[in-house]
């Protein structure tokens, strides 16, 4: 609603002009409305007045703007895209000759709220297109402003849709991908146990011994991807929380290079296990840390040539320790790192290496859950060098 003291921009270069607007304020002044007038003869005068607000950063000290569409230094609608980008949201009223109506009815069309013919201005006449101006400026703002939240709340609700769905597409072809993948050893099993029950008393005891291991293997492998699966199914829930504990650091990679010995041992493969920095103790959760660096010192051993090296570094400072383990072999493909992390993502050139495809997934969720970073450089046929940085917690 309009104020009590309706304070007004006047841009008119005639003095006799801005005398009887002042005079026909004063008459339409009344207990209930009082007006206060500012003049200047220039559009570059009144734009100086407004861009005070912007400057000193305070609230406009005006209500409503009175142009007159001749000026010196503007004619016709030039005058009011400067002022509107200055104030878009005060309201002009434009005043114009009994010639120009045609130009008026323009400018409203183009952002002015109302026009005034001169020569046929009364007080009252005055007064309520005034009154009009600014309440359908505001009433336009307030309509901007529920448009503006509800352009918002249509894009937040768009985003939250498309996250649903693409969470729902996630489900679909992760249980898909898990389908398929223990289908494999499924079939492992079936076969190698038909064949001992159709073939017993044909079948050498070698034999008979290999295909228990196939089924023990294939057992082994249907174990490990569904602990894996349900594993990334309590991360995405948000039950996968660091419990933490004090561990040397040191001595904890020395073990885990240590229960690897006889996959690096069937690669004649070369590890060389460096640390530096003083602060290899501290609190850690070993089952995430076993997911972390297991992972991926599994996956050099698994990805390098054989006969290569394999370096594993841990650094220490006083905020934060890093491990870098290095492989010497195929690399990873640059069109697959951006899905590295993604379940079931394998690198096009893995060829008949065997995997599950959720190992990283698993190291990147359990880095997370460490509040910790994670990143990966790779060549191919050189190798792929992984490098996780976690938050030092002494306390």
């Amino acid at each position: 609603m309009v104020e009590n003291l309706v304070k007004i921009l006047l841009i008119e270069d005639s003095l006799a002009e801005a005398r009887l607007l002042q005079e026909l304020l004063t008459g339409a002044t009344h207990k209930s409305l009082e007006f206060s007038l500012l003049h200047v003869k220039r559009l570059g005068d009144g734009l100086r007045e407004l861009s005070q607000c912007q400057i000193t950063d305070i609230k406009c000290p005006f209500d409503v703007v009175l142009l007159d569409l001749t000026l010196p230094d503007s004619y016709g609608l030039a005058s009011l895209p400067p002022l509107i980008n200055l104030a878009p949201s005060l309201p002009i009223v434009v005043l114009t000759n009994t010639n120009d109506e045609e130009l008026a009815l323009d400018a409203v069309r183009q952002g002015a709220q109302d026009y005034l013919v001169k020569r046929q201005i009364n007080g009252a006449m005055l007064l309520r297109s005034l009154r009009y101006a600014i309440e359908r400026k505001h009433a336009l703002e307030n309509l901007r402003t529920v448009n503006h939240t509800l352009e918002m709340r249509v894009e937040e609700y768009t985003a939250e849709l498309i996250k649903k769905q693409e969470i729902n597409e996630f489900k679909s072809e992760f249980v898909s991908m898990l389908s398929h993948d223990i289908r494999n050893p499924l079939n492992t099993i079936l076969l190698a146990a038909g064949l001992l029950q159709n073939n017993e008393a044909r079948l050498s005891p070698e034999k008979k011994h290999l295909h228990f291991q196939l089924i023990r293997s294939a057992i082994k492998n249907m174990a490990q991807l569904l602990d894996e699966a349900s594993f990334i199914g309590k991360a995405d829930a948000g039950k996968v929380h660091c419990e933490l504990d004090e561990i040397n650091l040191e001595t904890f990679c020395r073990q885990l290079i240590s229960e690897a010995h006889l996959t690096i041992s069937e690669k004649h493969l070369n590890v060389i296990y460096e640390t530096s920095g003083a602060y290899n103790t501290g609190l850690w959760d070993e089952t995430l840390l076993r997911h972390i660096l297991g992972n991926l010192l599994n996956n050099a051993i698994k990805y390098s040539h054989e006969g290569g090296d394999i370096r594993f570094e841990l650094f220490s400072d006083i905020h934060q320790v890093t491990f870098k383990i290095q492989d010497s072999g195929i690399g990873i493909p640059h069109e697959d790192l951006p899905k590295l992390f993604h379940p079931f993502h394998r690198a096009e050139n893995v060829g008949a290496i065997p995997g599950t495809g959720l190992g990283l997934s698993i190291v990147n969720k359990c880095v997370d859950a460490h509040g910790g970073q994670i990143s990966v450089s790779s060549q191919l046929d050189i190798g792929t060098t992984f490098t996780v940085v976690l938050p030092l917690a002494n306390e």
